[in-house]
């Protein structure tokens, strides 16, 4: 048989298919196309014709996974030229040619040796040639053909992406999305339902259902709440063969936690509560603590504190500390067992975070009762003043009282107080104090024209605790006396004109005296009688027309001694205190 290039006649090499939809079968059924010839029918009559020539090609098949004893048996190569003689020689190449796949060069005949698994490789491309055995030429030109790997249900779904962590707000709907999880399966998904895949809960009903199509994981119950539990494993299966019996499995876990919401308001775990404060309590110093309990966390448990009321509202205040979301309590005054005792605060708590949502579970507060008592605590003797002024006359004998100072044990056991006076070393004792009464006495005879004012600091402490001390600053002013005589303020070497006229002035004498304005000046001037007259010259005395220059002299004097007394009593006492005093002895004075 000879054809032309330019033909478009096939050559008629015949393929034999063996086709086997049926898994288990051992009959193979084989379709033969012969040249020249029509398949026969039963009950018709055979008809010869020419048809036109042409190769006719089905596809083989071949089953994966074959574990027989014996090659599988694939198909059969035949040609027309082929009279069953021997003559004919088939020759196979391509992929797998010779080792997976083998031919029987008379017949045919080709058969699979080995195992074929579909997922590795879907089909294998082939050529088939038939032969003159005696001559080595070819009968029909090299044909093309495929052997495609028929797919088994030798796959079992997998998750890929397993197992899951997600997470699902609390008291979320039912039917609320959860995750989509997918299964994949290796197996051919058009033939058959061997990639066909269902999935089912196994683990995790009745809170959690999935779709068995999509696999979308959705909430099953209304109202799942966190703080009753707050963590689940959901065990999803996939199952192939759309879930019928005797199909693969696999599967994977689901995590899910329940992530929180404001659900839960703050609760006090008591609706009384009691704190001991002592007395001596720095005022800006945190007393105490307290603490509302929130079932729910992070943001959701935030809250703040505040004092709604009760007789400790001005004495008190509370501060929310962030970190431990406790309720922190300072004092904002000073307290005083003495004169009270106790306090009560009405204090609350509530979210700073709210979410409508759940307004009804609400309000979202709570309040408590604070009971605060005030220790007594052995507090020092307390002055009657701030601080004190006394005044003694120098030239005073020694022993003379200046002056009393009184402390007292503020406290319930009134204790005994003892005095005494705090002097350095150095310093030169013009006053001692009587250790019972305070009273203040000189031991000394005072100058006021050396020193016009003293400051001293006396000291109490209670004789039940001599540890516990307190302070005061005493002023003692130096009163005058006149002991001083006036003096001239210098010694006058006078010069005079021999041109000069009678009753011309030539000089003016003034005079100073060392005590105060009130013993002091005016001055009286005239001449000494005993001594003998001089008719050149008289004395006149201006009778007080200097008064107010002496005035003037002595108002900024007596400033500058009171500026020095405000200093000195500055140093141990409040300046405002300082101040009265001072001025008090200026206006006496004036």
């Amino acid at each position: 048989m000879k054809i032309t290039s330019t033909s478009c006649i096939c050559p008629v090499l015949v393929c034999l298919c063996f086709v086997q939809r049926c898994y288990g079968t051992a009959h193979h059924s084989s379709i033969k196309v012969m040249r020249n010839q029509t398949k026969h029918i039963e009950g018709e009559t055979e008809v010869h014709h020419r048809p036109k020539r042409g190769w006719v090609w089905n596809q083989f098949f071949v089953l994966e996974e074959h574990m027989g004893p014996d090659p599988q048996y694939v198909g059969k190569l035949h040609s027309n030229s082929d009279k069953g003689d021997g003559s004919v020689k088939y020759i196979l190449t391509g992929e797998g040619a010779g080792t997976i796949f083998i031919i029987d060069d008379t017949t045919g005949d080709i058969h699979s040796t080995k195992s074929l698994d579909r997922e590795q490789k879907t089909h294998y491309v082939l050529h088939a040639q038939a032969i003159d055995r005696r001559t080595n030429k070819p009968l029909e030109p090299e044909s093309e053909f495929i052997i495609k790997v028929q797919d088994i249900n030798d796959n079992a779904p997998k998750f890929t992406d397993g197992p899951y962590i997600v997470t699902v707000p609390e008291m979320s709907d039912m039917g609320t999305s959860v995750l989509q999880v997918t299964a994949t399966d290796a197996d051919d998904p058009t033939y058959g339902n061997s990639a066909r895949v269902v999935y089912s809960i196994l683990q995790g009903q009745p809170y959690f259902s999935v779709d068995p199509k999509t696999g979308v994981i959705r909430t099953a119950l209304h109202n799942m709440d966190r703080e009753a539990r707050e963590h689940y494993s959901v065990v999803i299966q996939a199952k192939d063969m759309a879930g019928q019996v005797g199909g693969l499995s696999g599967s994977t876990t689901v995590n899910i936690t329940l992530t929180d919401v404001n659900d839960n308001p703050p609760r006090f775990p008591q609706k009384h509560y009691q704190l001991y404060v002592p007395e001596s309590a720095q005022v800006g110093s945190a007393v105490g603590k307290i603490k509302a309990n929130d079932a729910d966390t992070g943001s959701n448990a935030d809250m703040t504190y505040s004092i709604i009321n009760g007789d400790g509202m001005g004495i008190f205040s509370i501060s929310t500390d962030k970190e431990t979301r406790e309720g922190i309590l300072s004092l904002k005054k000073p307290l005083n067992y003495e004169k009270k005792k106790s306090y009560t605060l009405n204090i609350e708590g509530a979210n700073t975070h709210l979410d409508f949502r759940f307004s009804h579970l609400g309000p979202f507060k709570d309040a408590t009762m604070l009971k605060i008592i005030v220790g007594d605590v052995d507090e020092p003797p307390l002055f009657s003043m701030p601080s004190y002024l006394m005044e003694v006359y120098e030239n005073a004998k020694i022993g003379t009282v200046v002056g009393t100072v009184l402390a007292q044990d503020p406290d319930s056991t009134n204790s005994l107080v003892r005095y005494f006076i705090n002097y350095n070393v150095e310093d030169d004792r013009f006053f001692n104090i009587d250790a019972n009464t305070g009273t203040i006495r000189t031991t000394k005879v005072l100058d006021r024209e050396e020193t016009p004012w003293y400051n001293i600091t006396v000291t109490a402490s209670e004789i039940d605790n001599p540890d516990l001390l307190s302070h005061v600053t005493v002023g003692i002013r130096v009163l005058d006396v006149n002991d001083n005589p006036p003096e001239l303020a210098r010694e006058y070497d006078i010069i005079v004109c021999e041109n000069s006229k009678p009753g011309q002035v030539i000089h003016t004498i003034s005079a100073t005296d060392k005590d105060d304005f009130a013993n002091g000046p005016r001055f009286n001037f005239f001449l000494d009688e005993r001594l003998p007259v001089n008719p050149n010259f008289t004395l006149k005395d201006n009778e007080g027309e200097h008064i107010y220059t002496y005035l003037f002299i002595y108002v900024v004097s007596a400033l500058t001694l009171y500026v020095i007394g405000f200093i000195l009593i500055y140093t141990q006492t409040s300046c405002k205190s300082a101040f009265k005093v001072s001025l008090m002895l200026l206006c006496y004075d004036l």
